[in-house]
């Protein structure tokens, strides 16, 4: 575990925890989507935040300026604290580890679910119905779609990989035909 991991991890720890203080762990989690997006996605955002000759407080002004609407009072401290001490680089991790201790607290699970097409909504409800099953929580899907899959499903949740693909299942036919043969 890298180190920026571990101070992400201290900060997710302690915006969620004032996060449910305040009752708005949902918001906050949303909060730091579109912080993360800005901050890393938006390639003219992030040439300005990591210049070095534009001073951290003009950097805190015009980021005030832009988040002020968008941003809780809880979310807005973390950032402006982040800027201040050029860790800006952290807010990958920190939405990473803050989503996975509010899954844990709130029993909820983020699944990554790779397909050769966009899944409709009724297809995405039944994946996330079908793993809620198998993890006892509440699952949320994300779908994202790999052209290399010839059909089926991968799913992964935290660090398992549930492989329904056809790929897969060839790839597993074949190690089991290799087997058989060795023997």
């Amino acid at each position: 575990m890298s180190r920026d991991t571990v101070v992400a991890g201290r900060y997710a720890k302690a915006l969620y925890s004032a996060a449910v203080k305040k009752g708005i762990t949902l918001e906050v989690e949303q909060q730091l989507k579109t912080v993360v997006e800005v901050l890393h996605l938006d390639q003219e955002v992030k040439r300005f935040i990591h210049a070095p000759r534009i001073s951290q407080s003009d950097k805190l002004k015009v980021l005030r300026t832009a988040l002020q609407d968008k941003l809780s009072p809880t979310v807005m401290n973390t950032v402006e604290l982040l800027v201040e001490r050029g860790r800006t680089e952290l807010f990958a991790d920190l939405l990473e580890t803050y989503i996975k201790i509010e899954g844990d607290a709130l029993g909820i699970g983020d699944a990554t679910v790779y397909s050769a097409y966009p899944l409709s909504e009724a297809e995405q409800n039944t994946v996330a119905a079908e793993f809620s099953q198998i993890t006892n929580r509440k699952i949320r899907v994300t779908n994202l779609v790999d052209t290399s899959l010839l059909g089926g499903l991968k799913v992964v949740i935290g660090d398992t990989l549930y492989d329904g693909s056809l790929s897969g299942k060839l790839a597993r036919l074949e190690k089991s035909f290799n087997d058989k043969h060795r023997g």
